[in-house]
């Protein structure tokens, strides 16, 4: 993670100071926590404590509900951000095939070359690819 994203993700702001930063009230910033789209983190006292991350989320969902999105759709959006993300993460872990390497270097072979499509085709074909 890079220096500035771990940093934005460190919970040090105190609910207080987050209303002050949304407009948001008390009961708000914890409904959305009830629903479950913004996860404080708690001090040993067990107090929330929230990220710029965090305050960035509230600013979002409050800017959806400001465009007439309901609890519902928001839930949504996040979940099908949550599920690409999850998708992506999968396929950067996925390892390569001999297949997969085989197509890249074939790819790689075809862009440096400047064959055409034809060559291309006979190309796969004549090289078991």
């Amino acid at each position: 993670m890079k220096e500035k994203e771990l940093r934005r993700s460190l919970a040090v702001l105190p609910i207080g100071t987050v209303m002050k930063l949304t407009n948001l009230s008390a009961r708000q910033i914890r409904y959305y926590e009830e629903q479950q789209l913004v996860m404080p983190k708690r001090s040993e006292g067990n107090r929330r404590m929230y990220s710029l991350n965090d305050i960035d989320r509230l600013l979002e969902i409050k800017d959806f509900l400001d465009e007439g999105i309901n609890m519902a759709g928001i839930k949504h959006i996040y979940d099908e951000k949550e599920r690409k993300l999850a998708e992506k993460q999968a396929k950067l872990e996925k390892p390569l095939t001999d297949k997969d390497v085989r197509r890249i270097l074939r790819d790689e072979f075809i862009a440096v070359s400047g064959l055409s499509k034809q060559d291309e085709f006979s190309f796969k074909h004549n090289n078991n690819f």
